[in-house]
Formats: structure tokens, sequence, C-alpha cells
């Protein structure tokens, strides 16, 4: 029973369960910066001031307090060519380091980075001074060393977690966050590295123990400003960036891939884990055995039998001292040939490095207020939870011939002017000239709240980190052949393929199809357009980016330029057939959803919606030609004849499974003849399955009449989204009809007026008032306006509301004492599907789904779906024809829409509402 107490755990747990702590200590370090900061500036100090700054014994030094030691010309080459080797390793894997950091695109990585390198090198070398009691005479040797030994991927690691923070209390959680993944296997690696170093330490050769005491000490000096200088050092930085959004301080480019490769951190291989371990736990019982059962310590070790870096005093004769100012003068201008070709290598590296070397990034005054919008990076969190969150801009230069040109594709929102005007190679036609230049990614550290930074936040943001850049444009001929090859529009930057779509080589419209990355397409296009608006800026807050176009493109929108956001609001509980519904409203208009809900209210304290569909069927009425009107009535009555109809409905029904031919309607007008088919369509709205029965029924047709000629598919006779008697009469879609009867007590107390007011109103308004404006189907008050939120939010056909609409409100007396309200609503032709059009789309499936309707009907028999919608939007219709018409009889209306329907924005001029 008690070994069940003690459980192993495995690698990855023992690191999480260790990353709770160093997360609590980098959270302690980015809290109390300035304290940590100092803490360990003094500490250096003090462990300096007592070596070289004690006015003790400052070591021995060649050429300051000592002769230098001759040696034969054999050794200085051997050690000069040995030196030069080691040194130009060094300096090119300093500079391969800083080069790597330069592709993450910050200038201030780069300086914390630097940062960084000399203050561990502070640490190393005062530790130096102090542990191994000699400062100078050995370090210049090992120096090469310490720089092989540094490894910024950790800094930068750290660094990238802390940049995609929005506030300053992100910096510190983000801070803690990144040390909770980075410290553990930081502190394992530092750990088994100094271990191995050290086995140096004990093997007799002088000099490879010097290396190994500098190695060690340099990775423990590593380890200690990582863990401790580092996070509070950029905290610090990061709190004190300015963070209006005109000044963006903080860039970082491809920040997508680095936090994937911190995300792979957290989940590190168990079995290398598990062989660092083993090594580690090796490694201590060799060092055991060898210091400790032998009776030899390093340290004494070293200094009794290995003086590498210190000789006996009585060894040589302590010369003068010269002073340090001038020993250090003289050092200056008398190096040795590896000191020469080392200082030249860093000079040549040098400037490669800051003339040569183009980063990807682009000065942030250039862009002005143009800002980036979030997308997705990962962050690992403390609990194991990933956030995910990433910045993404690109820009794209565009130049005109002309200084005073502003057309064609000389202006956009986040392009541009070439850097020279008169550039030749920036042109692509007489009118047009488009420069290609890099793009860049920029991450917006601090992110204002104001309207104003959040709006420029929408601005284009790329969906692909890997489009190529290129410095110097490229030829039209050049990017056609590029992009005939294979993957050839991937290879292209966005200037480019603008290029080509301006020279007519792609169209405009296939730019989806072509590229194969929608998104991008969505941005090209929008860089096109813009570029011919009056307004260069008219996109800049229409969103694009995050949105899943495969959904949209060759489906629900051709030429997508972005996605228009609509807020929904829900209304509700709407108590239908004794089953609560919220129901999804998208609108604009004030007041609306909360009349629709105060109607739901009042409907709930009384008994309810009660809801039948009398008809379903789409109908579609194709037009057709007969030579003369006898062959038009031939026509007609052959079509009456139920067993001819019957052979039409077997070549009908032959093209869905969904599709049931119910009856077929004639009308003649000369020798034209409308035939209005009527089928069912299952859970869709139907008009695609019915076309394409139709098409088939006319081809049998014309196989019996063949002097009949189609002319349309659609004769409007339909009729589809126009105002129509015979939808009104004969239905479409479907047909619903819904009654409620609420108490009199309800009335009075919820809709604020009587029963007998609510029927004058209704007969007033509703019936005498749409008889006189001669309407058709609108007895009601405001059915459309239900009818509309209801199909934006659901992903309906908008459209459709012209019939979908078509409403009779009728109110009555009820009840025992005939004092009750009783209310109900019939809507002829509601024309609503589950499934196919924008039904599919993320959002109104969403919505779809808090109605328990998206898609077509599991149980059941199909249409079962689309006839329950059509029975809550003609619920919902009740619930705000009830409140609004209690509004207009107790005299609310105006009162209410003037209190929540009107937009004081709208009330300011133009150019204020910009700022």
């Amino acid at each position: 029973m008690k070994s069940s107490r003690f459980t192993t755990m495995s690698p990855s747990e023992l690191k999480a369960k260790s990353g709770k702590y160093f997360g609590v200590h980098g959270r302690f370090c980015s809290s109390h910066p300035w304290e940590v900061i100092v803490t360990t500036v003094t500490l250096t100090v003090c462990v300096l001031s007592m070596s070289i700054l004690s006015g003790g014994k400052l070591g021995v030094v060649c050429g300051m307090n000592k002769p230098c030691q001759k040696k034969s010309p054999e050794e200085e080459k051997a050690d000069s060519f040995l030196m030069i080797i080691v040194n130009s390793l060094a300096v090119l894997y300093l500079y391969n380091q800083f080069s790597n950091l330069r592709k993450v695109g910050s200038k201030y990585l780069l300086g914390i980075a630097a940062i960084f390198t000399i203050f561990a090198s502070f640490v190393f070398g005062s530790g130096i001074v102090y542990f191994v009691d000699s400062s100078a005479a050995g370090l210049s040797e090992a120096l090469p060393f310490f720089l092989l030994l540094i490894d910024l991927s950790k800094a930068t690691a750290l660094a990238e977690f802390a940049s995609v923070s929005s506030n300053r209390d992100e910096v510190r959680n983000n801070i803690a966050n990144g040390m909770a993944v980075l410290g553990p296997s930081f502190s394992l690696d530092t750990l088994v590295e100094v271990l191995i170093i050290s086995i140096g330490t004990i093997s007799g050769v002088r000099q490879l123990e010097t290396v190994c005491y500098f190695g060690c000490m340099s990775l423990i000096a590593n380890y200690l400003v990582f863990m401790t200088f580092f996070p509070a050092a950029l905290a610090l930085i990061l709190e004190v960036c300015p963070h209006n959004p005109a000044n963006k301080t903080w860039h970082i480019d491809k920040l997508a891939r680095a936090m994937q490769e911190g995300e792979n951190r957290k989940k590190p291989n168990p079995v290398v884990q598990r062989v660092k371990i083993i090594m580690a736990l090796g490694l201590v019982v060799v060092h055991i055995h060898s210091r400790f059962l032998s009776q030899v310590t390093g340290m004494s070790f070293y200094l009794s039998t290995a003086p590498a870096l210190v000789e006996s005093e009585g060894s040589y004769q302590e010369t003068e001292r010269v002073p340090l100012h001038d020993y250090l003068w003289w050092k200056a201008f008398h190096l040795s040939a590896d000191q020469l070709v080392t200082v030249g290598l860093g000079i040549v590296l040098l400037l490669k490095y800051t003339f040569y070397d183009k980063t990807n990034t682009i000065s942030s005054s250039q862009f002005g207020s143009k800002q980036m919008t979030s997308s997705t990076v990962g962050i690992p969190s403390v609990d194991g939870d990933i956030t995910t969150a990433y910045f993404r801009k690109r820009s794209i230069t565009i130049n005109c011939n002309s200084k005073e040109s502003h057309g064609g594709m000389c202006d956009d929102s986040g392009i541009e002017e070439c850097a020279d005007k008169g550039n030749d190679s920036c042109s692509v036609s007489s009118a047009v000239s488009v420069s290609v230049q890099t793009e860049e990614s920029h991450s917006n550290f601090f992110i204002s709240n104001s309207p104003e930074a959040e709006d420029s936040n929408n601005a284009e943001i790329s969906s692909e980190n890997n489009i190529p850049v290129h410095n110097t444009p490229r030829s039209l001929a050049e990017c056609l052949e590029i992009f005939k090859s294979k993957g050839g529009p991937s290879q292209l930057t966005d200037d480019e393929v603008m290029s080509l779509v301006v020279s007519k080589h792609i169209p405009a419209y296939k730019l989806e199809a072509v590229m194969g990355d929608m998104e991008r397409s969505v941005l090209i296009r929008r860089k096109l357009v813009s570029s011919c608006l009056p307004d260069k800026e008219s996109l800049e807050n229409l969103p694009y980016s995050g949105y899943d176009y495969k959904h949209v493109v060759g489906a629900c929108c051709e030429n997508v330029i972005g996605y228009l956001p609509m807020p929904v609001g829900v209304a509700g509980p709407l108590l239908l057939d004794n089953e609560e519904y919220y129901v999804p409203m998208s609108t604009t208009e004030g007041c609306l959803i909360a009349s629709t809900n105060r109607g739901c209210r009042a409907l709930m304290m009384g008994s309810g919606v009660h809801s039948n569909v009398l008809d379903g069927g789409m109908t579609r009425a194709p037009v057709v030609r007969m030579p003369t009107a006898s062959r038009a009535i031939a026509l007609k009555y052959w079509l009456d004849t139920s067993d001819k109809f019957q052979d039409l409905c077997s070549v009908f029904n032959m093209t869905s499974r969904y599709a049931k031919l119910q009856s077929v309607h004639t009308a003649v007008a000369g020798r034209l003849v409308y035939i209005r088919f009527r089928a069912t369509t299952g859970d869709a709205m139907g008009m695609n399955m019915l076309s394409k029965g139709v098409e088939k029924a006319l081809e049998y047709l014309h196989e019996q009449f063949s002097d009949m000629d189609i002319l349309s598919l659609s004769g409007n006779y339909c009729t589809d989204k126009k105002p129509s008697a015979v939808n009104w009469i004969e239905g479409r879609g479907k047909s619903v009809v819904c009654d409620a009867t609420i108490p009199a007590d309800v009335v009075e107390k919820v809709l604020k007026t009587s029963v007998d007011s609510l029927i004058d109103l209704n007969v007033s308004k509703n019936l005498v008032g749409s008889a006189m404006a001669g309407s058709i189907g609108g007895f009601n008050a405001h059915a459309a306006n239900i009818v509309s939120a209801v199909f934006i939010a659901t992903g309906q056909d908008v459209a459709q509301v012209v019939g979908s609409s078509n409403c009779i409100t009728l109110i009555e007396k009820t009840g025992p004492s005939n004092s009750d309200l009783y209310i109900s609503c019939t809507m002829p032709s509601l024309e609503v599907g589950t499934v196919g059009g924008g039904t599919f789309l993320p959002p109104q499936s969403s919505c779809l789904k808090m109605l328990g309707l998206n898609g077509s009907s599991v149980e059941g028999k199909p249409g079962d779906n689309s006839s329950l919608l059509a029975r809550v939007v003609c619920g919902t219709v009740l619930a705000g024809e009830l409140s609004l018409i209690s509004a207009l009889a107790a005299g609310h209306l105006v009162r209410s829409h003037l209190t929540m329907n009107r937009s004081k924005v709208n009330l300011l001029p133009h150019d204020n509402q910009r700022n």
C-alpha cells in the first residue's frame, strides 16, 4: 500500500510540473523588472570588484606586469593558425546568429539580443576573474569558445512570446508563459552541456582544461542571464515602448512560424528528454568518481596541476606594472596576425550585415495609421491551453508615371508610392505603373482602444507567410514566364500579379481559380478596385481576412472583395407549439429586436403560438410560344389531362430524389403559354431543383409538341422575387398560419394598451389602409422587417423577402368573457430552406443551429426542418406584429424610435466621422 503512493512521472509530466515554477519565476521577473535588473547588476559589480576593482592581485598579464614568454617560430605559427580558424568560426557563428535574428524583422529584438550578449560576456568575465583567479591570461584564447556557446534562439523565442501582447498585463503573462515553456528544456540542456564540457577539466591536458573551464562558465552565465536579467529587461523595454497607433515600435515578421516552433517546444520528444536525463545522471556519476573517489577536486586540481591561466609568483620576476590605460592603448595598436584577421573579418561582416543584407522590413512611419489585424499565432500558456492570435499586414508599392497622377492604380489603402518617381522599371502601361517591393509583416505591439485603431486593424492582411519577396522589380515578360511555370502564381508577389491582371493576362474574376489562395486573391482584387475609386480608402473599413471563402466562391458570391459584418441579435424565447426557440435576427434597425422580444414575452404569458403548415411547394413557370392561339389552348388541355400529367410527373421526378411534382397550372395569353410547375423540394428552398426538373419536363413537352418554342425557363409567372397576386392566392414555398390567445390583463400590463384599441387599429391600418393602397399581400404592420432579419441571420435568399413577407394579420376578441385577444398571421408564400445557398456559410449555419434546424432532417421526412423554420418565421412575425400594433395604439412608437433608432454619428459631417 505504501508503494502505491509513489508514482513515476514521465519527462513530459515532469516538464509540465516544473514549467509552473518557471512560469511563476518569469511572472516575478517581468512584474518587478527594475528590482531584478538592479539586483543582477549589483551582484555582478560586487563579483567584479572582488577581482579586478578590488586593488588586490590582478593576475598575471603578459605585457602589463610580466614579461611575455618567448615561443619558437613554429609554435607561434601553429598557435596563430589555430586561433585564426577558431576566431573566424566564432565570428561567422555570431554573424549567423544575428542574421537569423534579422529574419525575424525587428531591430528591437536585435538590440535586446546585443544587450543579452554583452551582459552575458560581462558576467562571464567577472566570474572568471573571481573563481579562476585570472582575468586576462587566457581570456583572449577562450573568448571564441565563449562566443560559440552563446545561443540566442531561446532569448529570441522568449521575446517573440512577449511581442504579440496587446497590453502591459499581457506582456507579463506572455513572458511567464514563455518561461514556463522554455525554462525546463533550457535548464536541462544547460545541465547536460555543463556536465559534458566539464569532463574536459579532469582530462589532465592543460589547454583543454582551460577551454573547458571557460566553456562551463559561459554556459552558466548564459543561463543566469536568461533566467534573471533578460525577462526583466524584456518586460521593461516593452512596457516603455510608446503605444500610440501612429508610432508603431514593435514589428515581428514571420511570427506564425516562430510561434509554431514555440508550440512544438511545448511538446518535446519524450525519448530525447529521457536520453538527456539518463545522460545527465551518468555524467554526475562520472564526476563523482573522478573528483571525489579519486581525491581530485575540480578547481584545486586545476590550480595545482594545470596552471594554464596563473603561474606561480615565484616562477617569474614581476616587472614594473604598466598603467591599465597605457596597456590597453598599446594592445589596441599591436595586434597579432590572428587578431588582425579576426578584426578584418568582423568589419567585413559588419559592413555586409549593415549595408548589404536587406531585411523584409520597412519603417513604420511609411504606413501612417495603416495597421494590421489579428489572426492566429499559437502562444502556449502556463496551464497548457493555447491562445492563438497573430498579426499580419502586407504592403504593396504602386507608382504613377507623374507626381500629380492619383488615378488608375496609383493609390490604395496600404499601398505606398515608389521610392523613385521616375523609375521606368515601375511601368506596366502608359497609364499605370506598378513597382514590386518587399512586403512586410508587422505586429502591432500595444493596440489602441480607439475606434480609429480598431478600424485600421481591419486593413489588409495576408493569408500566407511564404509569399516571395523581391527587392527589385521583375519585368512583365519575366512575371508571365514565371506565371506559366509549375506553381507559378505562388512565386509572384502581389504587385506582379496585379501587373498581370492589368495587362489582361489574368482575368480579375478568375483570381481565385488561378492563384489557389482565395484570401490573397481577395486582397489583390481589393487593391485593383480601390485604385479605381474616387476615395482610395473606401475599402479600409471593409474586412476581408479570417474568412473561409471556400464556401463563397462559386456558390454565393463572385468578384469578392471582403465580407460585411452584420450585428445579430436574439429574440425570445418564442413559445411555439409548446417548444421554446431563441430566434436569431440580423438587422441594423434599432428597436426591431427589442419590440419583437416584447411580443415574445406577451405570447409566453399567454398560451404561446400555435402553427400549421397548409401546403409546401416551390414553383417555376417557364413561358413557351405556340404557332397559334389554338395550339396554345391544345397544349393547355393536354397538360390538364390527368394521365398526361402523370407522364410529365414521371419525367420531372427523375431529376431529383427530393423534387416531387405536385401540380401544373397553366395560363394562356394569345399564343403564349405560362406553365407553373409546383413541386416539393425537401429541406432546400428549391429553385435550382425546380429549374432542373422543369428543363427536363420541357424537353419531354417538346417531343409531344414539336412546334412549341421555348422562350424562357422563367416567364415571371412563378413568381420569384416580385410582388404578385398569384403567390398571394396560390401560395409559393411554405404556406403557414400561426395564431395565439393573450389574456386581457397581459395586453394591459405588458403591451400597455387594450384589446379594443388593438382591434380597431388593426382594421383601420392593416386591412383598410392596405386596401386603400392597393396592396397585394401587405395586410400587416411590418412582416417584412422580421422576415428580412431572420433571413439574413439564417442564410436565406434575402431577395425573396418580397414574396415571403406576404402576410395578413387578423385580431379579434375571444375567451369565455370575450375580453381576451386573439391574433393570427397567415403567410402563404414563405420561401425558406435549411440546406443550400447561404445556409452553408459558417455564421449562418450557427444561427440555424440555434434553432436546431441546421441541414436536412435527420428524423422524420424530408422537408421537416424547412417547414419548422417557416413556422418559426411566422411565429416571430406574429410577435413583431403584436408589439408594433400595441406601440402604435399606445402612442409609444415615435418615442421609442427617437430613443433607440437614431444614430448621433450619422448626424455628424462626413469629414468629422472620419476623424
